[in-house]
């Protein structure tokens, strides 16, 4: 996971193939969140992966045999949305690719989405591995789509290709591959001026109940 800037904008790069959730690439995650938080003026925030993967989703391939590693996984995975919905400049995720399941939670996290239209799903796919949501995770589909694609999300493990995912609330603009980075970039310019300490309060009052419900309140 890598940081380069654009002016104002931290890019934020996963590229570790299929950009797999665990507490190794989490904890990557908040160093390099540590380091842009601790920055002064200007900023906003862009995530996004390589190749065909923004994020796979949790690490089951070598971690799905370890209850407790991924009771810890999911612990981080709170923790993570918890941090990044109140991060105190505005986020944008470049979704490159396929979205599923933990990391289309973490691409809810984040203030605006703009997803390729031609080719990758955003998919909640738990109904189809049998793996269930718990209350936490729940929360955050909820906290950021419209209800009614929430629990179509959830019941249907439906793949939602970018027009898909637009019409549905999951993200908010979808444009070519090649302009997917350009565009979230873009955005997050636009945004990068703002007053962080306002944008920070708001993103609090905005999504108090969720940080809550997650289980950390230090971060409000």
């Amino acid at each position: 996971m890598s940081v380069d800037f654009d002016g104002d904008v931290a890019v934020i790069t996963w590229n570790d193939v299929e950009n797999r959730i665990h507490r190794e690439s989490l904890a990557r995650l908040h160093e390099v969140l540590d380091e842009l938080e601790s920055r002064s003026g200007p900023l906003a925030v862009v995530l996004t992966g390589t190749g065909k993967f923004f994020s796979n989703g949790v690490d089951l391939v070598n971690f799905g045999h370890d209850l407790d590693e991924l009771r810890a996984i999911f612990k981080e995975l709170h923790r993570t949305v918890a941090r990044l919905v109140v991060f105190p400049a505005y986020t944008v995720g470049a979704l490159n690719g396929h979205t599923f399941a933990g990391g289309a939670l973490i691409a809810c996290a984040l203030d605006h989405r703009v997803m390729r239209e031609d080719r990758g799903f955003w998919c909640m796919n738990e109904a189809d591995i049998g793996l269930p949501l718990d209350e936490k995770l729940s929360a955050i589909l909820f906290n950021r789509l419209p209800r009614a694609s929430a629990i179509e999300a959830m019941l249907t493990a439906r793949r939602y290709g970018g027009v898909d995912a637009l019409a549905a609330g999951m993200v908010e603009e979808v444009t070519s591959e090649s302009d997917v980075l350009a565009r979230a970039v873009a955005i997050a310019a636009a945004m990068a001026g703002k007053d962080r300490a306002v944008l920070a309060k708001h993103k609090r009052l905005a999504h108090r109940a969720l940080v809550t419900t997650l289980g950390y309140p230090e971060f409000l």
